[in-house]
């Protein structure tokens, strides 16, 4: 018996919108990298690239539980010696709040190619106003 492949075909890809006003950053975050990946498709193949697009809206008012606003960090590295720095996450919602999701969704996607490839699906800004109108994305509600 062979394994049976889905035909995926780029006209079919959906766009969808989400306004993350007041929403919970994991769990809008979970909900993305679900559509991305595809998994709430029946044609759903670990190794194809089956998801749709996701717009996120207003992205600097996501919620985070607990004391994560202060407590959690975000680390980068330079490459030089002494070059490691820290941010939090109220530091980084100042200036790109739209960092907070891209990298929740990309900690849930595949850690390849792939993974790279379905991150590119995702558009995120802060605010209410998105440059896709045209794609005419469906709206989704958050889980909250």
């Amino acid at each position: 018996m062979k394994t049976y492949l889905p035909k995926i075909n780029q006209d079919q890809k959906k766009w969808h919108v989400i306004d993350a006003d007041g929403a919970v950053l994991g769990r809008v975050a979970v909900q993305v990298a679900n559509i991305l990946r595809g998994k709430d498709k029946p044609v759903f193949t670990p190794h194809i690239d089956a998801g749709d697009f996701v717009v996120v809206i207003n992205a600097e008012k996501i919620a985070l539980t607990g004391n994560k606003e202060t407590a959690k960090e975000f680390m980068t590295y330079s490459g030089w010696k002494g070059g490691e720095k820290y941010k939090t996450v109220a530091q980084v919602r100042e200036k790109h709040p739209e960092r907070l999701i891209m990298h929740a969704v990309k900690g849930m996607l595949p850690k390849n190619r792939l993974g790279a490839r379905m991150l590119t699906k995702l558009k995120v800004y802060k605010g209410t106003e998105h440059p896709h109108s045209a794609q005419q994305p469906a709206a989704l509600t958050p889980a909250k």
